[in-house]
């Protein structure tokens, strides 16, 4: 991935199922679903929060454990059950005045090609479906679900000259 473009971001979108998690969810007989959540990619969320980069996540899916644990981590931009993820984006950067030239988005499957067609720096975890990996400028080595997030993090911070 092109270094300058990385360094000349100033928010990083994510998906949640298979990017912030492994892609599997749990669901008990009563209907309630919960989430496994690794917990260096939150640290490396808070490093990024901490930077001035924002942080938001963009997820087809709700989940109330997506809900508490993106407070926990005070991600303010968070839009679930989302049908037009290119929307929603445009939605956040309209209000905070960031060019999507100067966006990241993070995704696992076919879903996120649209946005991931839409932002400056189109990034792709291990684990995404060969169509993801193949059109992203980048593709983590770790997993979804298993510090992706954190590499990503990290990744951006490096390019700006910051370390988390």
């Amino acid at each position: 991935m092109n270094p300058t473009a990385l360094g000349r971001v100033r928010l990083v979108a994510f998906d949640i199922d298979g990017v912030f998690t492994d892609g599997r969810f749990y669901l008990s007989d009563d209907g309630i679903e919960s989430k496994a959540f690794h917990t260096q990619d939150g640290f490396g969320i808070r490093q990024l929060i901490k930077s001035g980069v924002v942080v938001a996540v963009i997820s087809g899916r709700s989940s109330g454990a997506v809900a508490r644990r993106m407070a926990e981590l005070k991600v303010h931009h968070v839009v679930q059950g989302c049908a037009d993820k290119v929307a929603a984006l445009g939605e956040i950067i309209a209000e905070l005045g960031i060019p999507r030239e100067d966006c990241a988005y993070v995704g696992d499957d076919v879903p996120d090609l649209p946005l991931l067609r839409h932002v400056g720096c189109p990034i792709a975890v291990a684990n995404a479906v060969p169509a993801v990996r193949e059109y992203c400028a980048h593709t983590t080595v770790a997993s979804g679900g298993f510090g992706a997030v954190r590499e990503v993090c990290e990744l951006v911070l490096g390019a700006k000259g910051q370390h988390s």
